[in-house]
């Protein structure tokens, strides 16, 4: 991911996030679509972890919209029923908030391309339990590994499996040098508090 810059560093311009904060680090997993090994390695990495922590399943569901081609390309491996759930239900038609027909005492893995606090996340997880599912857990790409995220999901009782992580990534950035080590005490400590970075 870092080498098809689907995640960038940099301390001395941070990146803006919509909730306000200030971040070094910036994740678009949607760029490894464009590339066919990373986003074969993916969904292989998926179908492994599926099968390894999820194998009684009988629905894959992507939290839209990062996480739907990855959730697809999932259910289609498994040869599973497909749905997506949106951010807000759209105001005109059926007013769906889920998209797909769900089975019949769906036991649901969920697709999400990264989770920072999890909220949206877990937004998607409550809209699928409203509709009587049974959810396995959630599969992700990366976490930023907040440790509000870690509670919450806790406190929802949702099993949260990532395939990579923000300490995992900075041994990475390290190892080949998109870092230095001088640069790790900053990009630590924005995990730790993110809302206070950067530190005055």
């Amino acid at each position: 991911m870092l080498q098809i810059n689907a995640i960038k560093l940099n301390l001395q311009k941070p990146f803006h996030w919509a909730s306000g904060w200030q971040s070094p680090i910036y994740c678009d997993n949607r760029i490894s679509l464009s590339y066919p090994r990373v986003r074969n390695l993916i969904s292989n990495t998926f179908l492994s972890a599926a099968k390894a922590s999820f194998p009684n399943i009988n629905c894959i569901a992507a939290v839209a919209t990062a996480g739907i081609a990855h959730g697809m390309l999932l259910a289609d491996r498994l040869n599973l029923p497909f749905v997506y759930i949106r951010a807000h239900a759209k105001n005109h038609g059926m007013k769906n908030l889920i998209e797909g027909k769900l089975p019949q005492h769906a036991k649901v893995l969920v697709i999400e391309d990264l989770v920072s606090t999890g909220q949206s996340s877990l937004k998607a997880v409550e809209a699928l339990r409203a509709e009587h599912a049974e959810i396995a857990g959630l599969l992700a790409i990366f976490s930023y590994e907040f440790s509000i995220a870690e509670k919450t999901f806790e406190q929802a009782g949702c099993k949260l499996i990532t395939l990579s992580a923000y300490e995992h990534l900075l041994e990475e950035a390290l190892k080949l040098e998109y870092i230095n080590s001088s640069m790790l005490p900053a990009l630590k400590q924005w995990r730790k508090s993110p809302e206070l970075w950067p530190v005055s």
